[in-house]
């Protein structure tokens, strides 16, 4: 009987103080939570399985009360999410429920997050993201010698991000053009979500820019082509930090198992 194992690792990263982001699994949150190792949960299928990532935004108040107050709402939804309507209208319930929070506490006034994830049903990936976090669809693992990996399962992003083009010689930027909350005033959001096809053995990374960031996607399709499990997150969060970990990283793997 197949099932789905996710495997998840949250941390500081090397410059930051403290730690903005934010896991929801099924009906598990982390919520500004440091784990030193990657955790592995597995479930059946059956119900609806929610896992994202809620990326609280750095230069300004309050981005872990944000990303904690979405994970709780989506972990809260997560059995009725089971369709693309659902999901945006789930979203759209996170942003306003983002910005009454602000409205209500003057300390809090224009906090926001991304956020980015999959819904696991029996037969596909409902896919999602406001903003700059990830969803990567890194095809089945194919251990190989130290040095090398396999050519035939590319990684393919399944997000979209809400950023402008990077300014010329850089590879990325920090400014996004969407989020959850992050304005002194409401603004609606139009979520992007989409559907990807479960087969056995498919796997899905879900993360936030702490690792998309630094790390460039040859290297992390390289670490996923030759690790699996709790291998490849520990290899994923290392190769942040070998980068300079300039931004806390939290990183799902998300997998179908026979």
């Amino acid at each position: 009987m197949p099932y789905i194992t996710v495997t998840a690792l949250s941390h500081t990263g090397l410059v930051r103080d403290h730690n903005e982001d934010s896991l929801v699994v099924g009906p598990w949150t982390l919520c500004g939570t440091v784990t030193e190792n990657p955790q592995t949960l597995v479930f059946p299928f059956g119900h609806p399985l929610v896992v994202a990532v809620a990326d609280g935004m750095g230069g300004q108040p309050a981005g872990d009360v944000a990303s904690s107050l979405v994970a709780r709402r989506l972990a809260a939804f997560g059995p009725t999410l089971d369709n693309e309507d659902t999901v945006r209208a789930a979203l759209d319930l996170c942003n306003h429920a983002v910005y009454a929070a602000a409205d209500s506490d003057p300390a809090l006034s224009t906090m926001g997050t991304t956020v980015a994830g999959v819904v696991v049903l029996e037969g596909e990936f409902l896919v999602f993201n406001v903003g700059d976090s990830r969803v990567l669809d890194v095809g089945p693992a194919h251990p190989a010698d130290e040095g090398t990996a396999e050519a035939d399962a590319p990684l393919h992003q399944m997000s979209v991000d809400d950023s402008p083009a990077p300014p010329p010689g850089r590879r990325t930027t920090s400014i996004v053009t969407q989020s959850l909350g992050g304005a002194p005033k409401y603004s609606p959001i139009t979520p992007h979500v989409s559907v990807s096809p479960l087969t056995p053995g498919k796997r899905m990374v879900v993360c936030t820019d702490g690792l998309t960031d630094p790390v460039p996607d040859e290297r992390i399709d390289e670490v996923l082509q030759m690790h699996d499990g709790g291998r490849a997150v520990f290899e994923l969060w290392r190769a942040a930090m070998e980068a300079g970990g300039p931004d806390n990283v939290t990183i799902a793997l998300v997998s179908v198992t026979d």
